[in-house]
């Protein structure tokens, strides 16, 4: 466990400088995407003291680190607000996106890789690799081309009311959480077709098709307990990968979570935004992985 915990704080520390290093890479800075392209260059140069950008890049990373340190993840170059009250606006509207997507995409994939992996259904598997392959673009403009356009069942947009929260008009979350669990669910049932294939062709698999148990009965009891190291493993890496992705579906179909936040903070060169956002999608994916490690290690013994 101290390892583990030591891979992940140096994980974590590595995440840490490159986030600083790429968004100082990124094509002009705050203040000129706020002074506009044909601001004078005096206003620039203004605008870059007063944001702090003449100071040495060690220096500025030291600040921000040293802030971080203390829960002070700056400042947003936008509209002046503290970051954290940003992120901690942002991150429940993805949760309740982001969660109800994850146990779906959870069961939807378990579901799938037991069919699959039961026996050897090739046009089942290519329909999987497809999904899982299908841009995020093609998959919401779908989505949307069917429910929203030809049906009329949901919203073609997941705006939240004024002042109010998901919760108030729930139809919204449809879209975004099945852009985010159909794709994750084709994932995850690929990650877990080759490890059920390989238990359901044991000994005592056979032993109890030969008794005539149920094809369920099996699954529960003889199958899925040998699946809990993949399964907890692909799992945490699913809850990561969700709340990293929810930058595409979020902007696509406007709702506004931490993925539309980091589009936006991107998009005007809000750094300590993005790396605040960047920062806490790393926390979440090591944290998983360390549960999934831990739960591996209890399923081994």
């Amino acid at each position: 466990m101290v390892a583990a915990l030591r891979r992940a704080a140096l994980t974590l520390a590595a995440v840490v400088v490159a986030v600083f290093l790429l968004t100082g890479l990124l094509p002009q800075d705050a203040a000129q995407v706020m002074a506009g392209q044909q601001a004078d260059p005096a206003r620039v140069a203004a605008l870059r003291a007063a944001m702090g950008f003449d100071r040495p890049a060690w220096e500025r990373f030291g600040s921000w680190l040293l802030g971080v340190a203390h829960g002070d993840f700056g400042k947003s170059y936008l509209d002046g607000q503290p970051v954290g009250a940003v992120l901690g606006q942002r991150l429940g509207a993805s949760l309740a996106v982001v969660v109800p997507a994850w146990l779906l995409a959870v069961a939807l994939g378990v579901l799938v890789a037991l069919l699959l992996g039961w026996r050897d259904r090739r046009a089942g598997s290519a329909l999987v690799a497809a999904v899982s392959a299908l841009p995020d673009v093609v998959l919401i403009s779908g989505l949307v081309l069917v429910f929203a356009t030809v049906l009329g069942w949901l919203p073609a947009v997941s705006l939240l009311p004024v002042g109010g929260s998901a919760w108030e008009r729930p139809e919204i979350l449809v879209l975004p959480v099945l852009a985010l669990t159909l794709p994750a669910a084709a994932w995850l049932a690929r990650l877990l077709r080759g490890p059920v294939a390989d238990v359901v062709g044991r000994p005592f698999v056979l032993d109890a098709r030969l008794r005539g148990l149920s094809p369920a009965r099996i699954a529960v009891r003889h199958v899925l307990p040998h699946l809990a190291a993949p399964l907890a493993q692909g799992a945490a890496l699913l809850l990561g990968g969700l709340l990293a992705g929810t930058t595409v579906v979020e902007s696509l179909l406007a709702y506004p979570g931490l993925g539309q936040l980091l589009a936006t903070a991107v998009g005007t060169r809000d750094v300590p935004v993005v790396q605040a956002v960047a920062l806490l999608d790393a926390v979440v994916v090591l944290v998983a992985v360390l549960i999934a490690d831990r739960v591996a290690a209890a399923g081994a013994r």
